[in-house]
């Protein structure tokens, strides 16, 4: 329970006490020693929820011992002032706050029994109509704490859900950080490596075509410094560019992808290369790599395959990649497509084409070409 929960339940317990001491003072026909011993019997319930009871109740705690302590001092101020009965209504819900469900129905029914047995042996002939006071009051306590438990457990797993909520939305946070982090770093990585690098090296031909020996110590030094560029331009490019291709070509990255996912996931992958394998391009070896990463991803995860293939295929004007399965397959043009948009978009930017086939029949098909 929380906080501000609770401070309203000791409001509740407080007017419930203070009323029924008020009007065992007040009533009449009884003698000063019944009255004292029920305000004072009150007064004991009041003491043990402040002392124990309370706390429990914060800390989501139960304890028998505690609960079964009101019995005696509830049929000790019913037995000096039959008024007293009206206690349950305080005492019924505190059960059902500091005892599993089952054992504070226990204890609801043993505290209306305690009213009967006073009454029978005080009067027996009015018994009948105890007997069916008690057995409302039973049923209305064992009625209301239930409802007060399933409110108590929905709350919990309300709380819990919110903090799920949370959690997911701060990891959703970050996941969707890094991805446009390692997006910009990309395009970053590919501009560099199509505009700076390849510009140093235009510098260094051309200077070298004039002068092949560097005679000119002007010419010289320009080269230097454009070679000292080149190389930190490359060492920005590796530094940006995923970290599969920094220490790997192309075909290995993708290779080393295709195994990871078959042993990841149990289905048998394939990959073959055709063609003349070279160097291409930094944006298009992460968009091929990408492209080979997230189909892969997604027959792990929606496809239910039995087997995969990977080919990457060279040829003089381009690269293809083809990712092959044979799973359940999906509608390519569904809203969202399983990361799809993000892919689409990153060919498109490098000058490319994406092309998907699927149907339950045959899987799917997914070929992407690079012009390179």
């Amino acid at each position: 329970m929380t906080s501000p929960s609770i401070r309203l339940w000791d409001l509740y317990l407080l007017v419930v006490a203070i009323a029924m001491a008020i009007a065992v003072i007040v009533v009449d026909g009884h003698p000063p020693a019944p009255r004292i011993i029920a305000v004072g019997a009150i007064a004991g319930m009041t003491v043990l929820y402040l002392a124990a009871a309370r706390r429990m109740i914060l800390r989501d705690q139960e304890s028998l011992l505690v609960a079964a302590a009101y019995l005696p001092l509830f049929a000790l101020a019913v037995a000096v002032m039959p008024l007293a009965t009206w206690l349950l209504f305080g005492v019924i819900p505190i059960f059902f706050m500091v005892t599993p469900l089952r054992t504070a129905i226990a204890l609801v029914v043993a505290v209306n029994i305690i009213p009967v047995v006073l009454e029978l042996r005080a009067d027996p002939g009015g018994i009948a109509i105890d007997l069916v006071i008690a057995a409302i009051s039973t049923a209305a306590g064992i009625c209301i704490g239930v409802w007060i438990t399933a409110m108590a457990q929905q709350s919990e797993q309300r709380a819990q859900l919110i903090a799920e909520l949370e959690a997911s939305r701060a990891e959703l946070a970050r996941l969707s950080h890094e991805a446009g982090a390692a997006t910009e770093r990309t395009r970053l990585a590919g501009e560099i490596h199509d505009t700076l690098a390849q510009g140093f090296t235009s510098i260094i031909t051309l200077i070298q075509a004039v002068d092949p020996e560097l005679r000119d110590e002007r010419l010289a030094l320009a080269v230097r410094t454009a070679k000292e560029n080149l190389a930190e331009s490359r060492a920005m490019v590796a530094a940006l560019s995923p970290s599969a291709l920094a220490d790997a070509s192309l075909p290995l990255a993708v290779r080393r992808s295709t195994a990871r996912f078959s042993e990841e996931s149990g289905v048998p992958c394939s990959f073959r290369i055709t063609g003349d394998e070279r160097a291409l391009p930094t944006r298009a070896e992460v968009v091929l790599l990408r492209a080979a990463q997230e189909s892969l991803t997604n027959v792990r995860r929606h496809a239910a395959a039995r087997e995969a293939a990977v080919v990457l295929a060279y040829s003089p004007s381009s690269v293809r990649l083809v990712v092959r399965d044979d799973g359940v397959g999906f509608e390519p043009d569904s809203p969202g497509g399983f990361g799809l948009s993000g892919m689409r978009a990153r060919a498109t930017e490098a000058g490319g084409t994406l092309t998907i086939r699927s149907s339950a029949a045959t899987g799917t098909t997914l070929d992407l070409e690079i012009p390179a």
